[in-house]
């Protein structure tokens, strides 16, 4: 081997062991970054004595996908739990003690007490009280229900206005890494920083990449639409301002798609946009229409019929303003009545009726002799909480259950819901933190073996500059021969 042969293997060895020594070192600066793949610094020999580093990036697509789809399921799932944890609590309050079925078991233990001692000017007007709180509980879960549904709106809206925001980054960062693809320059950090736009993306909507030629990478939704396409596509959303039992809120377009409907405590979703959706059409818009059957089985179950012909009906107990004492409505499935639901002004003390009339009849006389122990009409009445009726469940189904039995169910459906939201959530969890260490196994810095690498690369650049000691030294003896 020439000296000028060993001169130029030497500064080859030099020149790559700094090459290396710096991904080393900078693999070790980002020990702690989540979105940082590690660098490796691969030598490889073009011709004899000549060597060149080429520095690669730890991946794997199949594995970054597997990812990218467990954070989808699970930030949906966790939304999921979320939303019907405060739905829950908003409605029915903590240990469901403002739920409509507590309430109205507390008002059938009052008409039994009443029942008893009919006479009773004080266990007549706890009944009306009884009442009322179911009243203002109907109301005041209606009015949660729909601050809900608003809040949820806000949300998404917020929301669909980070992800335009992300397309649009991932976008800018797309095209460094065609155009550096091109031009051949390290576009490594590039990468890193459209994987970690994915993650984003991909805890909005679930999400698949399309790698195409250059680097260039298209983004689809799982059901088809196009997010990205060497431009982003728009997503559009309208926020409604205010809702009421009877609004229909919005749908989310993706390049004038709609987000695909999903379903289930264990949700079909993906993405914390459509499990708010969800949450917004699904579960608060059930219960919703649960209240208003509870309303109207109260209403039904309190009505009078006038015992005298022509016997006309007339709203009893409990009543709704704006309409017609007899036009209790009937008809399954009404909506807004939860929201509506009043306590008749002729029982209400605090509006100057008298309690007693639930005794005697609000609207008709049915205690004609007037006498102190009259209970026909609130035995009545504490017995109709418990007979069979016709109602709507949450599916739309109609179930034949009792008011109490139903409003009963109406807790169990929600609870049940949580229950299972929960139980999944941890299932999704475990798979996002399964893949997530799969993937961080790969392509995350381990510094004890960064360490070891750089302790190795000190060793080669000293074995280098040793090399070029000697070649000096034999060059200086060589000059001093000739002359």
């Amino acid at each position: 081997m020439s000296l000028s042969t060993a001169l130029s293997i030497a500064q080859s060895s030099l020149l790559n062991t700094q090459r290396q020594t710096g991904v080393v070192s900078k693999n070790m600066a980002n020990a702690y970054n989540a979105d940082y793949s590690r660098r490796s610094a691969v030598v490889s020999s073009l011709a004899p004595g000549s060597q060149m580093a080429t520095i690669t990036r730890a991946t794997d697509a199949a594995l970054f996908r597997q990812n990218l789809s467990a954070l989808s399921g699970w930030t949906a799932q966790s939304t999921v739990v979320d939303g019907l944890d405060r739905l829950n609590l908003s409605v029915n309050g903590v240990g469901n003690a403002t739920s409509p079925a507590r309430l109205i078991g507390a008002l059938q233990e009052a008409l039994q007490f009443y029942s008893a001692m009919p006479s009773n000017r004080t266990l007549a007007e706890n009944t009306v009280e009884a009442a009322r709180q179911i009243a203002l509980g109907l109301n005041q879960g209606t009015a949660e229900i729909q601050a809900f549904r608003a809040d949820l709106d806000s949300r998404i809206a917020t929301a669909v206005s980070d992800l335009n925001q992300l397309l649009a980054d991932f976008r800018a960062v797309n095209d460094q890494i065609v155009s550096g693809t091109i031009a051949k320059r390290d576009v490594l950090d590039e990468l890193d920083r459209r994987d970690a736009l994915l993650k984003k993306i991909s805890e909005l909507v679930p999400i698949s990449t399309i790698p195409r030629a250059d680097g260039d990478t298209m983004i689809v939704t799982a059901d088809g639409a196009t997010l990205f396409e060497t431009i982003p596509r728009h997503v559009h959303f309208e926020p409604t301002p205010a809702y009421g039992a009877t609004t229909t809120g919005n749908r989310i377009y993706v390049d004038g798609v709609p987000l695909q409907q999903t379903t289930g405590a264990n949700t079909t979703a993906s993405g914390t946009l459509a499990a708010m959706v969800q949450l917004r059409d699904e579960y608060a818009n059930g219960l919703q229409l649960q209240l208003d059957e509870i309303a109207r089985g109260l209403i039904l179950a309190f009505a009078e019929t006038d015992p005298n012909p022509p016997h006309a009906a007339a709203a009893g107990l409990f009543t709704v303003p704006g309409t017609p004492p007899v036009a209790v409505p009937g008809a399954a499935g009404l909506t807004g009545l939860a929201g509506e639901i009043r306590l008749n002004a002729a029982v209400d003390p605090t509006q100057g009726g008298d309690a007693q009339k639930l005794r005697d009849g609000v609207n008709f006389t049915f205690n004609t002799a007037n006498h102190a122990s009259f209970n026909e009409l609130l035995l009545a009445y504490a017995d109709g909480l418990d007979a069979p009726g016709s109602f709507v469940g949450s599916g739309g189904a109609t179930v034949a259950l009792s008011l109490k039995a139903y409003s009963t169910a109406t807790v169990g459906w929600l609870e049940d819901a949580r229950k299972t939201a929960a139980g999944a959530a941890e299932t999704k969890s475990a798979l996002v933190m399964r893949t997530t260490e799969a993937l961080s196994n790969l392509t995350s810095v381990n510094v004890d073996e960064e360490m070891a690498l750089m302790l190795e690369l000190e060793h080669s650049y000293s074995a280098s500059a040793k090399m070029l000691q000697v070649i000096d030294e034999m060059l200086k003896t060589l000059l001093a021969v000739v002359r």
